[in-house]
């Protein structure tokens, strides 16, 4: 199992990271997806970063960001929200060249109940955040994904992609996600997205929920998502697990190594 370990991340805010996780990770050589919400942002002092990012590098681990997300709005037409959210994206850009990830992934943030109506607004105002973001990481050698969450489809986000191509912007796909939020299939998403696929968070549900379960203990075909994923890429993307409980962390692991199709 050591050897899947080495292919993928795993989920940890930096909170839970730091107090309870930190060792474990350290020992068995997992590489983190560290969740930078804005409690942590503004709880912790940057030198509790600065040491962890040293603990982390010395092992060689390789390290991913998950930007904060809840009530930020990319696409506000809102200024005051709309620079909130930005505010928060350079607290975690102060980090960037501490941790040095691989990817910062953000959420694309597109709701149709929320947005439909200024659709061209919200589209002109995540182009402007996504721009300004995509070129600071791209300056430190960062990549930035947007994550998709309760968007219908792929349509609803393709015109970002479309627009950013080249200017160090790729999609995260969250499967999880897409089967308990989406109204098309994960084959749906990948032909309009696959493109643009840099990334991957994967997670189980029955469809009902975000429930974050173990792989292959719900109601999503791995198997033949891995089948399409190999027929459109020789190599795989980046691949961040996010399990919500200890408990299905090493079943998630056991059950990727089974389908792994690289």
């Amino acid at each position: 199992m050591m050897d899947i370990i080495r292919k993928v991340h795993v989920s940890a805010p930096f909170a839970l990271l730091v107090e309870k996780y930190l060792d474990r990770f350290i020992k068995d050589a997992i590489n983190p997806e560290i969740g930078l919400d804005a409690s942590a942002l503004d709880r912790f002092s940057y030198d509790d970063f600065l040491q962890t990012a040293k603990l982390l590098h010395s092992q060689n681990l390789s390290i991913t960001f998950h930007g904060p997300f809840t009530d930020l709005s990319p696409g506000s037409s809102d200024p005051m929200v709309w620079n909130l959210t930005k505010k928060r994206y350079e607290q975690v850009l102060r980090l960037v060249p501490v941790f040095k990830p691989r990817t910062l992934v953000c959420h694309a943030g597109y709701e149709w109940k929320r947005y439909n109506y200024i659709r061209e607004s919200w589209v002109e105002k995540s182009l402007e955040m996504w721009t300004w973001l995509s070129k600071r990481l791209a300056d430190e050698g960062t990549l930035l994904t947007l994550e998709n969450v309760f968007e219908h489809g792929p349509e609803d986000i393709e015109i970002i992609f479309q627009s950013l191509a080249g200017k160090n912007v790729g999609f995260c796909f969250d499967i999880g996600h897409q089967s308990a939020f989406s109204r098309t299939s994960f084959e749906h998403w990948i032909k309009v997205l696959g493109p643009y696929l840099a990334q991957l968070h994967i997670h189980d549900n029955d469809t009902s929920l975000d429930q974050h379960k173990a792989l292959g203990t719900a109601s999503i075909d791995f198997p033949a998502f891995f089948k399409l994923l190999k027929s459109i890429r020789s190599t795989p993307p980046v691949i961040t697990l996010e399990p919500h409980q200890e408990e299905d962390l090493i079943p998630s692991l056991e059950y990727l190594e089974k389908v792994w199709p690289w």
